[in-house]
């Protein structure tokens, strides 16, 4: 079997250095969500990054990082697979993924590309400046909020607001409690607080007064994207949520002006979530497949 081992904060540097070669396969190629989401393992086989996660009550092997023939990597992961008893289930796949598997593995694969996994990546300017007639309701809104809060702040996530921030969350979580993923965020997103700087996170708060109505926090992708891992908002108070998106795409342009994209990560097959997200007018998609051995039955993720 593979030498799989739990992803330890000190193996950022590496990785990162190795998920380059990843960068267009979205938001779950991130050391940041790899850390902190579920329970992720690795493997550096020669200049091969291998990975072995367990997500969700599930075990799933994301498609192999290598710079060059990656059928090696793919042949290990299936032969550690079977000696682990356990089905072969390959996730994060491309749609050249996609066709390089049904060439090199001929009807052994059944392969899963609905939407609800596809990433939503945003111009960066489009969100920053919300300009032309088809952001004009987004800037309505804002209007509206800026007007009936006037004494409004966004401040950068610091030791110093980061308590906030996390009170702004537990608040957001305590309202849904009966939701089925709830419950694996709320560990995901203790895990990123706990571990902020060192995951390389960066994030905004959003007072009215003293009151925290809002929070933000995202990570370095690749030199292009900027990946949002989450936004909270108080649904007390319309607007927050367009604003915090706003201010935050500010905040990183003006930070990095090198950057072109916000990765706001997918919707989940949620309607509301999905409507929101298009609302936005993404410049592209992440499209994410994923496939199990024909030999195998899934009836889900």
């Amino acid at each position: 079997m593979i030498p799989f081992e739990r992803l330890t904060l000190d193996q950022k540097p590496e990785i990162d250095r190795i998920l380059r070669h990843a960068s267009h396969r979205g938001c779950a190629f991130s050391f940041a969500n790899l850390y902190i989401w579920g329970r992720q393992c690795a493997a550096k086989v020669g200049d091969d990054l291998l990975l072995f996660s367990h997500f969700g009550g599930k075990t799933m092997y994301p498609y192999p990082v290598c710079p060059g023939d990656p059928r090696p990597a793919l042949d290990a992961l299936m032969a550690d697979a079977r000696e682990r008893g356990i089905p072969f289930r390959l996730t994060g796949l491309n749609r050249q993924d996609v066709e390089y598997l049904q060439d090199w593995y001929p009807d052994q694969f059944v392969f899963h590309c609905g939407r609800d996994g596809h990433d939503y990546v945003y111009s960066i300017d489009d969100l920053a400046e919300l300009k032309g007639k088809r952001f004009q309701p987004k800037r309505n809104h804002i209007n509206r909020f800026l007007s009936d809060y006037p004494d409004v702040t966004a401040l950068p996530l610091t030791d110093e607001t980061l308590p906030d921030a996390k009170a702004l969350a537990d608040r957001w979580h305590q309202r849904r409690t009966e939701e089925e993923d709830a419950g694996m965020e709320l560990v995901a997103l203790n895990r990123a607080f706990a571990n902020w700087k060192e995951l390389g996170m960066e994030g905004l708060v959003l007072y009215v007064g003293g009151q925290v109505v809002a929070m933000t926090m995202g990570s370095r992708l690749d030199e292009e994207t900027f990946d949002v891992h989450f936004e909270k908002a108080d649904l007390d108070y319309p607007g927050a949520y367009a604003v915090i998106n706003r201010a935050f795409a500010r905040h990183i342009r003006d930070k990095y002006p090198e950057v072109k994209f916000l990765n706001r990560e997918e919707d989940m097959g949620i309607e509301g979530l999905r409507k929101a997200k298009l609302s936005y007018h993404p410049h592209h998609m992440v499209e994410k497949c994923w496939a199990h051995l024909m030999t195998e039955e899934f009836h889900d993720y």
